[in-house]
């Protein structure tokens, strides 16, 4: 079983690296909810997402459409990302492990941590990641929170490149 009270950096960084398609169970559409700014933030990384959210089935968020459930899902994804609180993970479980592919990576949200649901996901061969958020961490190992004075724990004398729009960080760079 996986340590959860500490992910080394390169193990963080190979589960981002290999990811690329992510279900977002409790997506929100509301601008200022950290799950539409993790989507958002998501999507111009590259990643695919697709929002979970019951109520807004049928509806783009974050320019993605939005499903039911898991079970709704049109294909496969590699990682589902929770945004629900550690009370609704057992259900959550349920429905991943209804799914007819497993995703790689089980990623629940900063405060979302269950021991006992994690080993569960890890004897059927999922990797769990608790009580982090993916965009932080993305941001943390690219190097781009460091533009906002956070300690990201990773010395580089590593610029942004030059390009049309925002800058950014990718973390194959």
């Amino acid at each position: 079983m996986q340590e959860h009270d500490f992910y080394p950096d390169q193990h963080v960084r190979s589960i981002l690296s290999s990811v690329k398609s992510i279900a977002i169970i409790g997506a929100s559409a509301n601008e200022v909810r950290p799950s539409f700014f993790v989507a958002k933030y998501l999507v111009a990384k590259g990643y695919r997402i697709f929002p979970i959210n019951p109520g807004r089935a049928g509806t783009e968020i974050a320019g993605a459409m939005t499903y039911a459930s898991l079970a709704d899902l049109p294909e496969p994804v590699d990682m589902v990302d929770v945004f629900r609180h550690a009370d609704a993970l057992p259900s959550i479980v349920m429905e991943i492990m209804a799914m007819p592919k497993l995703p790689s990576v089980v990623w629940a949200q900063l405060g979302i941590r269950d021991d006992a649901v994690a080993a569960s996901l890890e004897m059927a061969g999922i990797e769990v990641i608790q009580n982090r958020c993916p965009k932080i961490e993305y941001a943390r190992l690219s190097g781009e929170i460091g533009w906002a004075g956070f300690n990201r724990r990773t010395i580089s004398s590593r610029k942004p490149k030059l390009q049309r729009g925002f800058q950014h960080y990718l973390l194959s760079e």
